[in-house]
């Protein structure tokens, strides 16, 4: 059998072709160059039960993790250096003010922030991964959908319950009321877009776990407002825990996920008269 290779005599022509390789070579370098880096930031304390999960979702999507530990008495720290994340100890002095100090602790600027309890699912993670080719915004928001005792909760306010973030550190920072913070953009004209895709929210696995957190995120609550010297009006105290409850069991179709959202609204109409009381 024969074949016949048309090769080019000419010295240009092979300058020409060397060239043509060498800069799509070049370009194909500069646009893996281009594409950002992203670090996930973490902060933990005696999370051995959620963490491994949470650092297993991130494989393959990230190119930096950090956990900021409070000084765990468990596995945590254990568990995540064996998935190869870096683990740092530090002081816990309140939600927000423990995600800004994280923020310190990545490599890179554009940041993905998870809680222990949380994980990428399978949408979401190649909608990140597709994201690195075309950043176009300063921050990307993302939907946050709850296990409650092992059912997926799609009402009274817990989905899509849309959360910022992925984001670039340097235009904002951790603000809201502990414990329930936010990632804030400076500037009010920053432009964010919508990624397909879930985190998953592992968030109580008992009731009893549920009532130890509302008494907790409820105390947490009141030493915020009283921090600020936030004065609560009298009728807020009778008048917005019921109205939590309605909103949340009525208005937003809590009574769908049955029992389950009958409890959680009722969780969170106690919290919030803890706070204020």
């Amino acid at each position: 059998m024969r074949f016949d290779f048309a090769l080019p005599t000419n010295i240009s022509s092979l300058t020409g072709i060397a060239n043509a390789f060498f800069n799509s070579l070049k370009f194909h370098s500069l646009a893996l160059s281009n594409m950002p880096q992203l670090s996930a930031v973490i902060i933990t304390y005696n999370e051995e039960r959620n963490i491994g999960r949470c650092l297993d979702s991130l494989e393959g999507v990230v190119d930096d993790v950090v956990v900021v530990d409070s000084f765990s008495t468990d596995n945590t720290i254990q568990i995540c250096e064996s998935k190869g994340a870096r683990v740092v100890s530090h002081a816990f002095k309140g939600h927000i003010e423990q995600k800004n100090w994280a923020i310190t602790q990545a490599k890179y600027p554009n940041i993905l922030s998870l809680d222990a309890d949380e994980a990428l699912g399978d949408e979401l993670r190649k909608s990140i991964i597709a994201l690195k080719q075309n950043w176009e915004f300063d921050g990307y928001r993302m939907n946050r959908l709850s296990n409650y005792c092992g059912h997926w909760i799609k009402h009274g306010g817990w989905y899509p319950d849309t959360k910022l973030r992925l984001w670039d550190s340097r235009k904002g920072q951790w603000g809201g009321n502990n414990p329930h913070d936010k990632f804030e953009l400076f500037d009010p004209l920053a432009q964010t877009g919508k990624l397909k895709g879930d985190i998953l929210h592992y968030s109580y696995y008992t009731r009893q776990e549920h009532v130890e957190r509302t008494i907790k995120y409820g105390e947490i609550g009141a030493k915020a407002l009283k921090a600020q010297n936030i004065s609560v009006k009298w009728w807020k105290k009778w008048l917005n825990p019921p109205f939590k409850f309605f909103r949340n069991y009525v208005l937003k179709l809590g009574f769908l996920d049955g029992a389950d959202g009958l409890y959680i609204a009722r969780q969170a109409m106690i919290e919030t008269r803890i706070k204020y009381s």
